[in-house]
């Protein structure tokens, strides 16, 4: 379990590298395309700034998105009772809890460490669970806090967004700023790339194919922390059936949610959108049966 959060820490580190290097890749494709070394440094500097925001602001955008509403111990014993019991067996803060009044059965975990966590349940999940199936979703959430997926979910979905953002800026500079930048520029030898037609079609492809490989890797990073999640949550319970049990509910009993966000759809521990065409592919989560399979295989291991 330690290793595995080691192993997230510096996953985390070099995602972030990974995305840093794909903004520093754009940058540097716009420079050449318009021959100004400046943007290089305007572009990392804004990504890095909203890097910063996302993992200090995103937590409380996320409840506030959700419509949770904090609640105490007296406003629903069962579920403070749950999250209480995992926090003192497993070492970990007390977190926030909220719920979210809505029928679709779900769960989300939010903050960027332990000491800053907050986990919140919807109460068509409330209504269906079991106590044991509760608590293995409560601790599914509690593995995301504690090996500090959260943090890395919030950062690597603000860099997504940043690169997005950056790339249909400089699509819209091309198309409508004139391709190369540069033709007016009768002493610089030419228009942006060198004149070269070739350097700026490649930048401009890059510029398209960026945001979709970011959000791939986004993709991929949360999927494989579910796996994660699943599994901390079962060795904390020791009862990989109660959750692979909810899971299956999750699945038959799945609505999408009322107040759908796609920014956040990471977050919750079954998809909350509507499914579509693409949902496979484009999907933050495994699908059910996979998540399912191995929590059985582990429950053989016990």
């Amino acid at each position: 379990m330690y290793r595995a959060i080691a192993r997230n820490k510096r996953n985390t580190v070099i995602t972030i590298l990974l995305f840093l290097l794909i903004i520093g890749g754009l940058g540097w494709l716009a420079s050449v395309i318009y021959n100004n070394t400046t943007i290089v440094i305007i572009t990392l500097v804004v990504a890095v700034l909203y890097a910063i925001f996302q993992y200090y602001l995103a937590s409380s955008q996320a409840l506030s998105m959700s419509g949770a509403i904090e609640i105490q111990k007296a406003d629903n014993p069962r579920l403070w009772n749950v999250v209480e019991n995992l926090s003192i067996a497993t070492g970990t803060p007390m977190p926030k809890v909220y719920i979210v009044n809505d029928p679709a059965p779900n769960a989300f975990a939010t903050g960027r460490d332990p000491q800053h966590a907050a986990v919140a349940a919807t109460t068509g999940l409330l209504d269906i669970m079991t106590d044991s199936e509760l608590e293995g979703v409560m601790a599914h959430e509690l593995g995301h806090v504690r090996n500090y997926d959260i943090r890395l979910s919030m950062i690597v979905f603000g860099l997504t967004v940043a690169v997005g953002f950056i790339a249909d800026m400089f699509l819209r500079m091309a198309f409508f700023g004139g391709l190369g930048g540069g033709r007016n520029n009768n002493n610089s030898g030419g228009g942006g790339g060198g004149g070269n037609p070739i350097v700026i079609v490649f930048g401009l492809v890059a510029l398209i194919i960026a945001p979709l490989v970011a959000t791939l890797v986004q993709l991929a990073v949360s999927r494989q922390r579910e796996y994660l999640a699943d599994a901390t949550g079962a060795m904390t319970t020791r009862h990989p059936d109660a959750l692979a049990s909810a899971l299956l509910k999750l699945q038959d009993y799945g609505r999408p949610m009322r107040r759908q966000n796609s920014s956040m759809a990471h977050l919750w521990i079954a998809d909350p959108l509507k499914p579509s065409l693409m949902s496979r592919l484009f999907s933050t989560h495994p699908p059910i049966p996979e998540r399912v399979e191995r929590l059985e295989k582990m429950g053989s291991t016990f």
